[in-house]
């Protein structure tokens, strides 16, 4: 499953070019594969404990969720702002990444992760160098992701590749970009 989640829903922007050859990839090895552009989403925020535990998954989001827990492998495409994921993947995951559906409650505080078997890439995009990102500021935003969202739905391995400088990115790094994503949808990893 591929989730783009760049919050602005015009067409070309970096995030839907790299979206797109990963699904080429994919589908020239022949995984089945569904896509979803939450950007084309208007789903409520989540305000309360009471509604995350106990209410219902918007009806906009059901496919979504259904999608979720079908998936053997989650693509997740998105610049980097403010240092981690746009708040409307926040948003996002926040409603279908409910209980009884990513992690069921158990005794004493602990948890079951219901999404085990699931693997997932992290795709990021992001205006500094992706050194200064990895090293300086410890790659903090998408290290809370993998580990505090998918890890802690049972989703492992979780890879991450970065992409810097996409402002002043030539033509031919653009390219070269392009054809890495489309041999990792080649290999659905």
């Amino acid at each position: 499953m591929i989730i783009e989640a760049h919050p602005d829903g015009r067409q070309g922007h970096i995030c839907g070019a790299l979206a797109d050859s990963y699904a080429d990839g994919a589908a020239q090895a022949g995984f089945t594969l569904r896509r979803l552009d939450i950007s084309q989403l208007d789903f409520p925020l989540l305000r309360s404990r009471e509604a995350f535990e106990n209410g219902p998954v918007p009806d906009v989001l059901v496919a979504a969720s259904e999608a979720i827990q079908w998936a053997e492998h989650i693509v997740l495409v998105f610049p980097l702002w403010l240092g981690t994921m746009p708040a409307l993947l926040k948003a996002f995951l926040e409603q279908v990444f409910r209980p009884g559906i990513a992690f069921q409650y158990a005794e004493r505080g602990a948890t079951r992760k219901l999404l085990g078997g699931c693997t997932a890439r992290i795709i990021v995009t992001m205006g500094m160098p992706t050194i200064v990102y990895r090293f300086w500021f410890g790659a903090h935003g998408t290290e809370v992701l993998r580990r505090s969202i998918l890890n802690f739905c049972g989703i492992r391995p979780v890879r991450q590749t970065f992409f810097g400088m996409i402002e002043r990115a030539s033509p031919e790094e653009r390219s070269r970009w392009l054809k890495k994503m489309e041999m990792l949808g080649r290999q659905g990893s």
